[in-house]
C-alpha cells in the first residue's frame, strides 16, 4: 500500500490508510480526525480503541453496532455496575471481541469515568486539557512519518491509567487522540486535512 494520499474514482485525495473499502473510507471522511467533545462517545471511543489492542481497526469497525449493543450503548454508569453474570454473557457474545481481559478493563475503565465526571469538569475537558482545548494540527506527508506515540500520549496514558482505565498504553492512546481529532494527522494531500478544522462530530455518528 502507498504511504503517500493518492486520489480515488470518486475525485477525492485520501490518506492510504482505507485503501478501497467503501465502508472504511466512509470512516475516514466522516469521523476520523474530527474533534469529538461528547463525554460519552469519548469514552465510547476509547474503549473501542482498547478493544483494537492486537486487531485491526477495520476488524473492531465492522463490530462496532454489536459492541454498542452489547455494551448498553457504552453507558459508563451501566458498565461500571456489570456483574460476574454480564462478563460471562459477554464472553459469549460472538458478536464482539471475546477477551475477558478487555471487557473487564472496559469496566474498571467505566468506574475511572465516573469518578472523574464526579470531580467536576467532565471527561472531555480532562482529556481535551491535554491539547489545550484545541486540535493539534500536523502536516505530514507520507503515513511513515506519522508516529505510533508522542509525548501528549504518553502523558495522557499514564494519567489515565493511575485513575484505573486498562488497556490505554500510549500507542492506544495516540490512536484514539487521532480518531477524536485531538491531533488532525490526515495526510497534508487528504481532503479532510483541511476538512477537519472546521468540522465537530456528531457523538452518534454511525458509518453507514
Amino acid at each position: 500500500m502507498t504511504k503517500s494520499a493518492r486520489p480515488h474514482a470518486d475525485g477525492l485525495t485520501r490518506c492510504p490508510w482505507p485503501g478501497e473499502d467503501p465502508f472504511y473510507m466512509a470512516y475516514h471522511d466522516t469521523e476520523w480526525g474530527v474533534p469529538e467533545y461528547d463525554d460519552r462517545a469519548l469514552y465510547e471511543k476509547l474503549i473501542l480503541d482498547g478493544f483494537q489492542a492486537g486487531l485491526s481497526w477495520i476488524t473492531i469497525l465492522r463490530k462496532r453496532d454489536n459492541f454498542r449493543k452489547a455494551f448498553d450503548d457504552f453507558q459508563p454508569e451501566k458498565i461500571a455496575r456489570y456483574s460476574e453474570k454480564k462478563v460471562h454473557a459477554l464472553m459469549n457474545d460472538a458478536g464482539i471481541v471475546r477477551n475477558r481481559s478487555k471487557i473487564e478493563g472496559a469496566v474498571n475503565s467505566a468506574k475511572g469515568y465516573l469518578k472523574i465526571m464526579e470531580e467536576g469538569a467532565g471527561f472531555s475537558k480532562f482529556l481535551w486539557d491535554f491539547v489545550d482545548g484545541q486540535p493539534k494540527v500536523n502536516n505530514f506527508k507520507t503515513a511513515a512519518s506519522v508516529p505510533a506515540s508522542t509525548p501528549l500520549s504518553i502523558g495522557m496514558s499514564k494519567e489515565l491509567q493511575a485513575r484505573g482505565f486498562k488497556f490505554v498504553g500510549p500507542t492506544i492512546v495516540y490512536a484514539f487522540m487521532q480518531a477524536t481529532g485531538m491531533v488532525n494527522d490526515h495526510l497534508v494531500s487528504c481532503f479532510c486535512h483541511q476538512a477537519c478544522a472546521g468540522k465537530q462530530r456528531s457523538p452518534r455518528l454511525k458509518a453507514k
